[in-house]
């Protein structure tokens, strides 16, 4: 009989995940299988999503795949609620916010520590680097030491009043992860099971690009309050952005808002030997300057990406456009030094976007 089961299971896995390529069996939907003679059999499944449509295609893609393979009387395909996976259940967390995007190199990163640097200013904050295979965060807050475990829980780095947790801290040796998919999964959820967070108004979690093992088994087993989605604004870059997009919809984890990095590039300058600035005008590329002060100053805005970016996605998403950054040499100064950009500068253009950007998330 239990080789009949282990069959069965092994025939389960070929079914997907609607609209992920992860199979059913290794996301840990199947709980159970009871097999009465070969005369019945009754597979019991559980998954923390309300989304009917899903539940009901997963469950009659299992009925024809057992009814085409195997000659049982009565199959039985059923939903249990399964107490040790409940969202949550040990966490005292009020808000966890996933920053996420299908693609690499938009920024995830400098916005989920620079927006857990601004919440921190009014709340108990933590930021978990859930990038397995090239946590940034060790880099970017200059601490690289091991975490301290108690009573089998690992303790979180504390620094600029933010628990902070990577990845990067556990495998200091900066060798590479080279994981398969389970692995990853249960290292995912260990950070949540495994580490002392204690009690927190926010927990920002920093997503790997991608819809793969790492952002699955967050949605399957952590209840998120909502997810905010970076992109750039070219074209090429919403491609990629619009599958992280439409991944949380799926699973029905709220979408809080975009925001778009590298929006666009502010010069200002000054214009020297000239005592009257009427009538002057200076060309930068396309853009023609007017607006110059008597003084001689000016500044414009050049967009060195072209595309509408943060507009376009939030426009489809029907979701707010949480703030705009500009390209800021400072901001990769910031994160080189180990120190976060709005905890080093007072007054910028980006520090009045990522307080912008906390206030509108803050519940």
């Amino acid at each position: 009989m239990n080789s009949l089961k282990t069959e069965i299971i092994k025939k389960l896995s070929v079914i997907k995940y609607p609209g992920f390529n992860r199979d059913i069996v290794s996301f840990g939907i199947v709980k159970d299988i009871i097999i009465d003679n070969q005369d019945s059999v009754k597979i019991l499944l559980s998954i923390n999503t309300n989304n009917e449509e899903h539940k009901q295609e997963i469950k009659e893609s299992i009925l024809s795949l057992i009814n085409k393979e195997y000659n049982f009387k009565n199959i039985l395909v059923d939903y249990i609620e399964d107490v040790s996976s409940e969202k949550n259940n040990n966490l005292d967390i009020k808000n966890i916010i996933a920053v996420a995007s299908c693609k690499g190199g938009v920024g995830k990163s400098t916005v989920s520590l620079n927006l857990a640097c601004e919440l921190s200013k009014k709340h108990k904050v933590g930021l978990l680097d859930l990038d397995i295979y090239g946590p940034s965060l060790p880099t970017m807050i200059g601490d690289f030491h091991q975490p301290n475990m108690e009573d089998n829980q690992i303790i979180p780095i504390e620094k600029f009043g933010i628990k902070f947790m990577s990845f990067g801290f556990i495998n200091n040796e900066n060798s590479p992860a080279i994981w398969r998919g389970p692995m990853v999964a249960r290292m995912t959820k260990q950070f949540f099971d495994n580490v002392s967070w204690g009690e927190l108004d926010y927990l920002i979690v920093d997503l790997p690009p991608g819809t793969g093992d790492i952002q699955l088994t967050l949605v399957q087993s952590i209840a998120l309050t909502g997810a905010i989605i970076v992109t750039t604004p070219q074209d090429l870059s919403l491609v990629d952005v619009r599958k992280g997009s439409d991944m949380f919809q799926k699973v029905n984890v709220p979408l809080l808002g975009v925001v778009e990095n590298m929006s666009n590039y502010n010069i200002e300058g000054l214009i020297q030997g000239i005592d009257d600035y009427n009538g002057v005008s200076i060309k930068i590329n396309d853009k023609i300057i007017h607006n110059i002060s008597d003084n001689g100053t000016f500044s414009i805005s050049i967009d060195i990406f072209k595309g509408l970016g943060g507009k376009s996605e939030s426009a489809r998403l029907n979701i707010p456009l949480l703030g705009s950054l500009v390209i800021d040499s400072n901001l990769s100064t910031s994160a080189d030094k180990g120190l976060p950009y709005v905890l080093n500068y007072s007054d910028s253009y980006n520090i009045k976007e990522f307080t912008k950007i906390a206030n509108a998330i803050a519940f």
